[in-house]
């Protein structure tokens, strides 16, 4: 039998942080429904080696109106999770990510009278 060998084979594999499946799907499920409702229109996923970030746009030529960042480095201090508004200010950070997309969820929220 042979030798298997990790594709491609570089120093930099294991170097670039990104989502795991269950917040990846949280985070464009929000997206989904965001867009239903007629709020964004489009979206961009940077990994970087620190960070990975997912931003949130009204239209495609514009700034992003959020970014939602993981950053394991902060994971013991503040939370590896932050909401950033358009401006770049820090909007919410935290330990978990349900309660950092809580401010976006509200937004969908309706007023229903029966």
């Amino acid at each position: 039998m042979g030798s298997v060998h990790p594709f491609p084979a570089s120093k930099a594999a294991g170097a670039q942080t990104g989502f795991d499946r269950a917040e990846i799907m949280r985070i464009t499920d929000l997206y989904g429904r965001m867009v239903a409702a007629g709020f964004w229109k489009d979206y961009a996923i940077d990994f970087g080696r620190d960070a990975a970030s997912f931003w949130a746009f009204r239209r495609t030529a514009e700034r992003p109106e959020y970014k939602i960042e993981k950053r394991p480095a902060l994971r013991g201090k503040q939370g590896m999770w932050a909401l950033i508004g358009e401006n770049g200010q820090i909007l919410k950070r935290g330990h978990e990510l349900g309660p950092i997309l809580a401010p976006i969820e509200r937004r969908l929220l309706k007023l229903v009278s029966g």
